[in-house]
């Protein structure tokens, strides 16, 4: 098996629709697929964003909350419903989910970043997804916009801490283009990346979605994160989750980052 031990994020703008409501249908895919490739052998970890989008859209509220006490108590009643949609798909596909939320603290504290390790190495090995969000009650980092942004560079953590084989970011684009192909129609697709400097950096730019908070300059920050660890990180388009099954056969999907030394 090419992966043993996969971690794959998902982001706002991959589990919503662009007003905001949660795309049912791809959330469903998404949990057959990871559960069929549970079933298959591989060790699926699932690192999801989704939960402020999700509480407003629970509580009817017409835009995203911009302070920072409102964003927690949204995201509090969103983590409930986003986990009992994730319990509710994966549980149609007879697969076991657990919730794991975590805090920068809780990660660099070398006691309970060993108590962190622990508990994957046993839900892993008794066969159950872990389902990992960043608290956003108790910690503001994400909320800001600091530190993690929008679970990228969590999920990179994550990929750390559990020796994983391979990270995949799933976004709303099929990988890092050479220019802006939003504004550039001969802009193409960079599908190797084995070195992140700052010209490449500078092709990231912002944050690219309202939904979301992070963006493709993120999403370069976990790359290289998990390029120091040795671990492949693949950004590609979650918009069809099946791509995974090509991804995990060894075809060439989105933009790869090799292992290595960024």
């Amino acid at each position: 098996m090419l992966y043993k031990r996969v971690v794959c994020k998902v982001g706002t703008s991959t589990l919503t629709y662009p007003n905001g409501r949660l795309n049912l249908r791809r959330i469903e895919t998404l949990c057959k697929v990871l559960s069929d490739l549970q079933s298959a052998g591989h060790e699926m970890i699932l690192v999801t964003s989704g939960a402020i989008g999700v509480g407003v859209g629970k509580l009817g509220l017409k835009a995203r909350p911009t302070e920072t006490r409102e964003k927690q108590a949204v995201a509090a009643v969103g983590q409930c419903e986003l986990m009992f949609i994730y319990d509710k798909f994966f549980g149609d596909f007879n697969q076991t989910v657990a919730q794991v939320l975590l805090t920068r603290d809780v990660m660099e504290h070398p006691l309970s970043r060993q108590n962190v390790i622990n508990t994957f190495d046993t839900l892993l090995h008794m066969r159950i997804v872990p389902v990992i969000n960043e608290n956003d009650t108790v910690c503001i980092d994400e909320l800001e916009g600091a530190h993690y942004g929008d679970n990228d560079t969590l999920s990179a953590a994550v990929a750390g801490l559990v020796s994983a084989d391979l990270l995949v970011l799933l976004t709303d684009i099929d990988g890092l283009y050479d220019a802006d192909p939003r504004l550039c129609p001969t802009a193409r697709r960079i599908e190797r990346v084995t070195r992140i400097d700052d010209t490449l950096r500078a092709l990231a730019g912002d944050s690219g979605s309202a939904r979301g908070t992070g963006g493709m300059r993120t999403k370069l920050q976990a790359a290289e994160l998990a390029m120091q660890a040795h671990i492949p990180t693949v950004i590609m388009d979650g918009g069809d989750p099946h791509r995974l099954y090509d991804l995990l056969d060894g075809e060439p999907v989105g933009t790869r980052f090799e292992e290595g030394t960024p």
